[in-house]
């Protein structure tokens, strides 16, 4: 069971490419990482994002999911300029991430590359599978983000090439309704929930009608208010 007051951060990479199935990392370099904290269910701000230098070429077949270019990433800094900052940012969390598979295999990559050994990230995190996790509510069904999100009420249709950041923002707030026990909630908890929401798009979560109505006390109503200004900023 996963203590929801344990730092929790969603985590969403993009690469130059894929190799296979099994080892999608072989021969391909992470190009983005985006990853966002979560803490008592409400995102805090204390995200982390950078583009990377691959030392290698895009594959044309990559570059049409995530649009990022050769040149684009030419000025960018190498991995191992950030590998400090990424690792102490993700070390003791819950990561989670969806088709861990992918991303924790070329993480681990990409550290044993600077130390010329072995590395499993899985040692200093707790690796948590949104796909596994779907797959077990929803056999039989298609569990990709989008799908997921369509699923949840998650609106994501501005949503036209992927992005590490803006994908890790969806994924949490779709690990927090599969963990929440009903498949529509508000994420407006308080005014940096908002702010972060804003700097990644503009993401609407509709209010499910069969929700329990609970009586709303002093400082929720004070939210409220502040999100129904942003929903009005919003149209």
């Amino acid at each position: 069971m996963i203590n929801n007051r344990k730092r929790i951060i969603a985590l969403d990479t993009e690469t130059t490419g894929m190799n296979s199935s099994t080892k999608p990392f072989i021969n391909h370099r992470i190009i983005e990482i985006g990853a966002v904290e979560i803490i008592n269910r409400h995102f805090t701000g204390n995200n982390f994002h950078v583009y990377i230098k691959p030392n290698r070429l895009i594959d044309s077949s990559a570059l049409k999911i995530h649009g990022i270019t050769d040149d684009f990433l030419l000025d960018k800094p190498l991995f191992k300029n950030i590998a400090k900052d990424f690792f102490n940012y993700i070390k003791g969390s819950n990561l989670v991430i969806h088709n861990s598979l992918f991303d924790i295999g070329f993480i681990n990559q990409e550290f044993s590359l600077l130390k010329n050994k072995t590395i499993d990230i899985s040692k200093f995190c707790y690796i948590i599978d949104t796909l596994k996790m779907a797959r077990k509510l929803f056999p039989g069904k298609k569990n990709t983000l989008d799908a997921l999100c369509n699923r949840y009420k998650i609106k994501n249709s501005h949503r036209i090439l992927h992005g590490a950041l803006l994908d890790s923002f969806l994924l949490g707030r779709l690990y927090l309704l599969m963990t929440s026990g009903q498949e529509s909630m508000s994420f407006y908890n308080n005014v940096e929930d908002i702010k972060n929401f804003e700097s990644c798009g503009k993401l609407i979560i509709n209010e499910k009608k069969s929700l329990k109505i609970l009586k709303a006390n002093k400082e929720e109503v004070k939210n409220h208010e502040k999100y129904i200004k942003h929903i009005k900023y919003l149209k």
